[in-house]
């Protein structure tokens, strides 16, 4: 749920264009979400008792249609990919993110969980805000009005309510240890007597980087790498490596590795692993709980209401602020 933690952010040209798998699917925690006929054409899924409207979806679609579809400055909706996937990634993205907020909704019932007035008061001034800076083809589309608006971030603040509650026990302290980067040369080979080849070139004094080119059967020769990266024994050996050190043969399953080590100790890339850390303990405390709980709901969608459903890519639809003012106003919720 760290979507719901951080300011969106948009998404660069190079990853737009490397969409070539599609989620064919809705799954809710690890739960398939079912095809339904028993929903009216204004509900787009039920999960439990609590249905999604069309509105609302509308409202996250067309903001996440403008956050994917801009990287460098392009209207990626302006230019012919060949398909649809960058639509229907799009889709996807709203179906799943609405599909927790409805279900950590239901989730804060079960715990008794529920907005201050004070928090009501921020989801309201951020409504009021968001409301105003919409264009008249953007209301027309989405249906929407500032109560609308105002209902749609209090859904939005309690599900983040929620996961804070589910992950506030999440130690954040991390060591440099269990966090550092280094930066090496690696070189793997599958078979043995290429791998004693290697072994007697380097103990001879040949150049590893050489050697590597020569030899190396992976993609890449230079690579940072942090804890499990590797396969243990040859993390166990990398990290007790100082700089400009060379190992020996490391045998692993399915063949050899050699490294060498060029930096122990990347700090800038140790400190930003110490974020990676703590977001994955994040998610595991979050999974736990939140996955029991989805496992439990019963979970329906309108198939061919969303299936049928396009994005509106015009000039008249900009909008693309609706988690930035959530954000300014309820971001320390």
């Amino acid at each position: 749920m760290n979507s719901m933690k951080k300011n969106r952010k948009k998404m660069t040209l190079i990853c737009l264009l490397c969409f070539s798998f599609l989620l064919t699917g809705c799954k809710i925690g690890n739960k398939e979400v079912i095809v339904s006929n028993t929903l009216n054409n204004r509900q787009v899924f039920r999960i439990g008792n609590v249905s999604c409207g069309l509105k609302e979806a509308k409202v996250y679609l067309v903001n996440y249609q403008n956050i994917y579809g801009t990287a460098y400055g392009l209207d990626l909706w302006q230019h012919d990919f060949g398909d649809s996937s960058l639509e229907n990634y799009v889709k996807n993205i709203t179906m799943q993110e609405l599909a927790q907020v409805v279900c950590l909704d239901q989730l804060a019932k079960e715990k008794e969980m529920e907005l201050s007035e004070e928090e009501k008061e921020k989801t309201a001034q951020a409504a009021e805000e968001y409301f105003a800076s919409l264009t008249e083809d953007e209301t027309a589309y989405m249906g929407v009005s500032e109560s609308d608006i105002k209902e749609y971030y209090e859904h939005y603040a309690l599900a983040q309510k929620v996961y804070h509650s589910l992950t506030k026990a999440v130690n954040e302290e991390v060591s440099d240890d269990e966090a550092r980067v280094m930066e090496i040369m690696q070189i793997f080979v599958s078979d043995e007597s290429r791998a004693n080849e290697i072994a007697s070139r380097l103990a001879q004094g040949e150049d590893f980087a050489t050697l590597a080119n020569n030899y190396n059967e992976l993609g890449s020769i230079q690579v940072n790498i942090s804890r499990d990266d590797l396969p243990a024994a040859v993390e166990e050996i990398a990290f007790q490596m100082e700089n400009d050190e060379v190992s020996g043969k490391i045998t692993v399953d399915g063949g050899f590795y050699f490294i060498k080590c060029l930096n122990k100790y990347n700090q800038e890339l140790t400190e930003a692993n110490k974020a990676n850390i703590v977001d994955k303990r994040e998610k595991e405390a979050f999974d736990d709980e939140y996955n029991g709980f989805v496992s439990s709901l019963s979970s329906n969608i309108n198939e061919e209401l969303w299936e049928n459903l396009e994005l509106e890519t015009g000039s008249g639809m900009k909008t693309d602020t609706f988690f930035e003012v959530f954000n300014t106003y309820c971001g320390d919720m």
